[in-house]
């Protein structure tokens, strides 16, 4: 059943370029990007148990890392070549920072990695050579074997329907968030997961049960980063140019709403969580005109645009899954797949038969003169 419904899901979105516009698309490469750095940011707090407020600064280091590397100025590397340098490069940021994270946790963990977000924010101003400062870089178009992920390089026509950029990169991210979807839950299931679950119950019990505590908390941090730096390549891909006023202190909030709509430590909720919080502003964005209490973005006169009216909505969604759903979405799908299983009738067992006498007391007997 489950192998079922993996495969139709699979299908389904493969098959949604045929049918779905630039516009959709777009939704949808953004949602898949936040969903890959949702489930590293999902792998270090609702596994870990760190909270982290700098998500947005990882997602930084591997956009404008790529942006650099693949560009010019800039060694201008193969674009391929530039995104895996951009995911490690994020990776090592991360390594240079998990010394404060194997050490600190809670409220003190976050008003550190707090520090990362203003400390890059104003890097990415300053450092124009590299970011081109406050108006960004144009991002370079990512080539596989001669194959670009661009309009027309090369012109391609699949069932008679034109495949874009944004078609292209649709293939490209539902590949990448398959990978960040299996290596997690690998991660989860196996031995490093069950040791980040037991440091977020109880580091003494862990620390008894011979877990590493400071390098497991490490680990966690980098993997985090990692994930992160991924999902900031994939949104340069699909934004075409990077500016720094969008990785500030408001995106990693967005991320922390995302993991906590979604579920704690569940891959599946935080992708969930993504998707929502993601695509909102976007729908609202597009039919703010239709929408009561919305005006379009740039009204003035103190109105309420379509963004801060998403932020509004998925705020309250945010309180009413703390107090009612804490597992968040993750978890009302569970319950609620529970309930329609108890309810389905089941199959009455067959009635049973009657033994069958044994072959001797059914013999007829001898007659005896």
């Amino acid at each position: 059943m489950r192998r079922a419904a993996v495969a139709l899901t699979v299908l389904v979105l493969g098959a949604l370029p045929f049918y779905l516009d630039a516009f959709w698309l777009r939704i949808g490469l953004f949602s898949l990007a936040a969903a890959i750095g949702a489930v590293g940011l999902g792998l270090l707090t609702g596994s870990a148990g760190q909270l982290s407020l700098g998500h947005a600064f990882f997602l930084a280091v591997g956009a404008y890392g790529y942006v650099w590397l693949a560009g010019e100025p800039g060694p201008a590397l193969p674009p391929a070549l530039a995104a895996v340098l951009a995911v490690l490069l994020a990776g090592a940021v991360g390594g240079l920072f998990s010394p404060v994270a194997g050490r600190v946790r809670g409220i003190y963990l976050g008003v550190a990695t707090l520090a990362l977000v203003f400390l890059g924010h104003h890097l990415l101003l300053t450092a124009d050579s590299v970011t081109g400062g406050f108006n960004g870089r144009s991002v370079p178009p990512l080539t596989l074997g001669g194959f670009g992920f661009t309009a027309d390089d090369p012109e391609l026509v699949v069932l008679g329907v034109p495949f874009g950029a944004e078609e292209r990169l649709w293939y490209l991210g539902l590949a990448l968030f398959a990978l960040t979807w299996f290596t997690a839950r690998g991660l989860l299931r196996g031995r490093p997961g069950r040791a980040l679950t037991a440091l977020r119950d109880s580091e003494t019990a862990a620390a008894v049960m011979g877990v590493h505590v400071a390098r497991y908390r490490s680990a966690a941090f980098v993997t985090s980063s990692m994930y992160a730096g991924l999902a900031g390549v994939l949104l340069a891909l699909a934004f075409r140019r990077v500016v720094p006023d969008y990785f500030g202190l408001a995106l990693s909030v967005d991320y922390l709403a995302m993991i906590v709509l979604g579920g704690l430590g569940s891959v599946a909720g935080a992708a969930a969580g993504a998707v929502f919080v993601t695509a909102l502003p976007l729908l609202m964005t597009r039919y703010a005109d239709q929408l009561p209490l919305v005006t379009a973005p740039g009204s003035g006169d103190g109105a309420v645009g379509p963004t801060e009216a998403a932020r509004y909505l998925y705020g309250a969604a945010i309180v009413l899954v703390l107090l009612f759903a804490p597992d968040g979405l993750h978890g009302l799908t569970r319950r609620a797949l529970d309930r329609v299983r108890r309810r389905r009738p089941r199959t009455p067992p067959p009635a049973p038969t009657a033994p069958r006498p044994p072959a001797e007391a059914v013999r007829p007997r001898e007659h005896t003169p």
